[in-house]
């Protein structure tokens, strides 16, 4: 892991120079292309906030529906396959009909809404942000 300053805190930085210091100073397709990677900074900085949260959270639920499968992993990239598997094994449930009717559709809709909610935290820019014109 690297000292301090953090990805996060490195990105929140560019964010804010690109927000404070270069989309005030540029008009047209320059001003709009400043704005595009402000957003793409911040989403990636959101990103990296709030993966570890999200995946927990997903997980737990995916255990509620399907069973217990032992402990999410630590390393990312094994985290994010082992969600993938379940969220196919999830699939291949509603496929066969599962779904359908019942508490277990409840279920589904509930943990469906929630990790689509968990995804657009992600890639919705924040409302209290005011843009500087």
């Amino acid at each position: 892991m690297n000292d301090a300053p953090h990805a996060e805190a490195l990105l929140r930085a560019v964010e804010r120079f690109l927000e404070q210091d270069v989309v005030p100073a540029l008009d047209g397709v320059a001003r709009f292309h400043a704005r595009v990677a402000a957003n793409v900074v911040a989403m990636v900085a959101r990103e990296i906030e709030t993966e570890a949260e999200h995946a927990e959270a997903e997980w737990r639920r995916l255990a509620e529906l399907l069973g217990p499968a032992g402990p999410l992993p630590g390393a990312l990239p094994a985290r994010r396959a082992a969600l993938a598997a379940r969220g196919e094994e999830l699939t291949r449930r509603i496929r066969a009909g599962d779904a359908d009717q019942g508490p277990f559709r409840a279920q589904v809709l509930a943990h469906l809404r929630r990790t689509v909610a968990d995804k657009m935290s992600v890639s919705r820019p924040p409302r209290q942000r005011a843009r500087p014109e």
